[in-house]
């Protein structure tokens, strides 16, 4: 073949023809591989030797996949090459697979470079979301704890006492002052003592007990060994909340809400029962504050919501 004055051997243009389609089928194949297999998950060593191993592969099979056309195709007289012949041993073999590999790991390293650099940025990305998810949860579970409904209805109750028991109107906001104290001072890390926390739901409960008055009752089992173990801060509170919520404040009568704790094998196992609302379907605990209850547990714990018979089962369980 000649172009423009000069010889262009048809046995050059195979053996490029060759190595640069083997070489785009071996990186993509490489790249399929490396993605599906999730690579970039483990360490940087385990990375660089996968793709080391992959480089290593893809140029023996385009050099293999080059001779296995050329040399029939020189036998048969389909192509020519300079001397007429093709020079295959083994230092010549070597060489040409030394710059077939050079080309496959520079091309190889850019991808996996910039690869790595698109993962980083998007999980730079992610941690941000996530930043801002866990903000708006948290701004809206402190919203949950100070409930519009249960601060309307102290102040109210408040109001009707001043004048008719003053000395309870007292309590009360000695009480009211305590529970909005601790929903303020709380941010998501903080832990608090089941004995601490149980002083903050009696105060709560005390202030409901005077809107539902007999509708709400209230007993509680509560193992001594149990009172010094760490919960996330309002953990209990929003149970009981939940509970008063869903159970006493929908139904008519009201009914009993029971408060039941242990501590068993370095496990704090807290469980809040309440009567099932009257004439609906029970909830599964999808509400703000057990979102950010559920949030605050993370791993290091189990929250389970589930009906129980005729009564609804919080049951909370936290390794020490």
């Amino acid at each position: 073949m000649r172009i423009g004055g000069g010889i262009v051997f048809s046995g050059i243009v195979l053996i490029t023809v060759s190595v640069a389609v083997s070489l785009w089928l071996c990186s993509g194949a490489l790249r399929s591989v490396a993605l599906r297999q999730r690579w970039w998950e483990g360490s940087l060593g385990s990375l660089v030797l996968k793709l080391a191993a992959g480089v290593v592969l893809g140029a023996s099979v385009a050099q293999a996949v080059t001779a296995a056309l050329l040399l029939p195709a020189l036998a048969l007289g389909w192509v020519q090459l300079p001397g007429g012949h093709a020079d295959y041993q083994w230092s010549s073999v070597l060489l040409y697979w030394m710059n077939t590999a050079l080309f496959l790991l520079v091309w190889t390293g850019l991808w996996g470079g910039l690869h790595g650099l698109r993962r980083a940025r998007h999980s730079e990305l992610a941690r941000l979301r996530a930043e801002a998810e866990r903000s708006v949860l948290e701004r809206d579970a402190l919203r949950a704890r100070l409930n519009p409904h249960f601060m309307f209805n102290a102040l109210n109750n408040l109001r009707a006492l001043i004048l008719e028991d003053p000395e309870r109107a007292r309590d009360m906001v000695t009480r009211l002052s305590r529970t909005l104290r601790q929903a303020l001072a709380h941010n998501r890390s903080e832990q608090d003592t089941l004995a601490e926390e149980l002083a903050v739901v009696d105060d709560y409960l005390a202030i409901e007990a005077v809107h539902f008055e007999q509708r709400l009752q209230v007993r509680q089992q509560i193992d001594a060994d149990a009172t010094q173990a760490q919960l996330p801060a309002m953990a209990l509170q929003l149970l009981v909340e939940n509970a008063i919520k869903h159970g006493i404040a929908s139904r008519p009568g009201g009914g009993e809400v029971q408060i039941r704790a242990t501590l068993d094998n370095d496990v704090l196992r807290l469980q809040v029962d309440n009567p099932l609302p009257t004439g609906s379907e029970p909830t599964h605990g999808h509400g703000v504050g057990l979102a950010y209850l559920r949030a605050q547990l993370g791993m290091r714990g189990r929250f389970v919501l589930q009906p129980a018979g005729d009564r609804m089962q919080a049951l909370l369980e936290i390794p020490q």
